[in-house]
């Protein structure tokens, strides 16, 4: 039987304790072990080393988890670190430079290492910049502010501080988790089977296999409008994103489109997402036979399908002409990028998979605004400006301002998005804010449609909604044909069946999703949140 990377750590600290004994070196280590046996991992065989790599670190220890904020009114921050078991900060300002604000040193005092060959990563961030910095000595360290950016940083560092960062897993499971989130984004066979392990490892996804034919021969005659798409992208760009957003969701497909019929009985897809010939995400309504011969023949995120047939209730009161007249004024629209993040963050803290908080995300959006301030404010400088009442500040003047209002970033990312809000490129919809929004103009959501922000809905939200077929007798007869497993929907597409946990069974109401925590694995969700 081969052995766990667990017995092989095992054995490995005990032949480096054997060792030890031989040289006669346990007297000069007595008190702090010369390596700990993770610091070796790389120096043994890759059959021995990797293995145990795998098991002790992931791609989600990539994510920097908050210690604290160090600010001159406060006493020294105290927290044991991954190397350091006793780490203190204190901030101190300064005027250096002679200018009007000064400027700061942040000190950082480490101690108590596990061992003489580890190191602790730090990243420090303020709402107008990032740094980092690593340490494997034992000592005081500082890290340098030589002058403030204006009255504004200065005045928010006095009363917040400068937010400090471990990266948990060390300068080797950084190195690690690096491996590991790589082949999430990669175009290749490797890459497919990182996103099937991810979410098998971090959602309990199982993936069984199906078996053949993989695409189910369509007769569209079958097929309504309002018909719901729920589609799964498992490799390449989409595929890894598909993945990370699942993740933090809850949702078990990871983009989604809509069906329509028009007046002659053609069949089209509505789709919030569709990339154009210049390369750009945009909002389309396509002639089913062009959207079936893509996900076919060209999509290359090797895409899982399902139809989920609306129920014939549901469909009785479906607007066509209300649906239609929404999908044309929607049409060449771009991807709703300004309201993507915030259908999936609706509480100050059951929304982030340990250790995800919103320090992080702040800083993470503070690095993009310095690297790509035109995409930043299109993913969130805008709907940040909208939840509190502002127009065009940047993402640290919208920090400082939440501060200044005795609120804080946390609570701000929660305010629910509204369905009326209008950016500077017009209405913003997400694939299944498309489909929702659809789904509200043609009446589904009546009577309590006023009371109902779809822009808040997740993926999982929206296949959760009792709108769907559930006598599978009336389901078509192609559904899920040649499959010894009969699902509640038709899946038309995959070589692993589709799960959709929690599949049509919220009856909507008023404010639906707004307050919803969505932590992995149980993603448990509270009565009317």
């Amino acid at each position: 039987m081969a052995a766990s990377p667990q017995h092989l750590l095992r054995n490995t600290a005990c032949m480096i304790s054997i060792l030890i004994s031989i040289f006669g070196l346990h007297q000069v280590f007595a008190l702090k072990s010369p390596f700990h046996p993770q610091d070796v991992l790389p120096l043994l065989p890759r059959q021995v080393s990797w293995p145990i790599l795998n098991s002790l670190h992931g791609a989600v220890d990539l994510l920097p988890e908050f210690v604290g904020a160090a600010w001159p009114s406060n006493d020294s921050l105290e927290w044991k670190g991954a190397c350091f078991y006793n780490n203190t900060a204190w901030m101190e300002f300064h005027n250096k430079s002679s200018s009007e604000f000064g400027g700061g040193t942040l000190h950082l005092k480490v101690s108590n290492a596990h061992s003489w060959t580890c190191m602790d990563i730090y990243v420090f961030a303020t709402p107008y910049r990032v740094t980092w910095d690593y340490y494997f000595l034992s000592r005081e360290h500082t890290i340098d502010f030589k002058e403030w950016e204006g009255k504004a940083e200065y005045e928010y560092v006095k009363n917040r501080g400068v937010s400090i960062f471990l990266m948990k897993a060390g300068m080797l499971g950084t190195l690690q988790a690096l491996w590991d989130v790589y082949p999430l984004f990669t175009n290749t066979g490797w890459g497919e089977n990182s996103n099937l392990d991810f979410l098998k490892k971090h959602m309990g996804a199982s993936f069984e296999e199906r078996p053949q034919p993989w695409v189910t021969n369509i007769s569209v005659d079958d097929i309504h409008s309002g018909d719901f798409l729920a589609i799964s992208k498992i490799r390449g760009r989409w595929g890894g994103f598909e993945t990370l957003e699942k993740w933090v969701s809850g949702a078990y497909a990871g983009h989604t489109a809509v069906c329509l019929k028009d007046s002659d009985g053609k069949l089209w897809v509505g789709e919030s997402g569709h990339e154009n010939e210049e390369g750009e995400d945009i909002i389309a309504v396509l002639p089913w036979d062009e959207w079936w011969d893509f996900e076919l023949n060209k999509d290359n995120s090797n895409p899982h399908i399902a139809l989920l047939p609306l129920h014939p209730d549901i469909r009785a009161k479906f607007n066509e002409t209300a649906a239609w007249e929404y999908a044309r004024s929607m049409v060449g629209q771009p991807y709703g990028y300004h309201n993507m993040i915030f259908s999936w963050i609706d509480t100050i803290s059951g929304n982030y998979p340990p250790p995800l908080d919103a320090h992080v995300v702040a800083s993470v959006m503070t690095v993009w605004n310095q690297i790509q301030p035109a995409y930043a404010a299109s993913m969130w400088n805008e709907a940040l400006n909208k939840r509190l009442g502002t127009k065009g500040l940047s993402l640290a003047e919208i920090l400082v301002e939440v501060e200044k209002r005795g609120s804080s970033f946390d609570q701000l990312l929660t305010i629910p998005e509204q369905d009326d809000w209008i950016y500077s490129d017009g209405k913003s919809a997400s694939c299944v804010a498309f489909v929702l929004q659809m789904y509200k103009e043609a009446g589904l959501f009546d009577p309590i449609a006023s009371s109902i922000q779809v822009t808040e809905f997740t993926i999982k939200d929206a296949y959760m909604l009792n709108f769907f077929e559930n006598n599978s007798s009336r389901l078509p007869k192609w559904c899920n044909d040649g499959d010894t497993v009969k699902l509640p929907y038709c899946q038309i597409k995959g070589k692993y069946r589709m799960e959709l946990p929690g599949y049509n069974t919220m009856q909507p109401y008023p404010h639906m999703s707004e307050t919803c925590p969505s932590l992995p694995p149980e993603y448990s969700r509270p009565s009317n949140c």
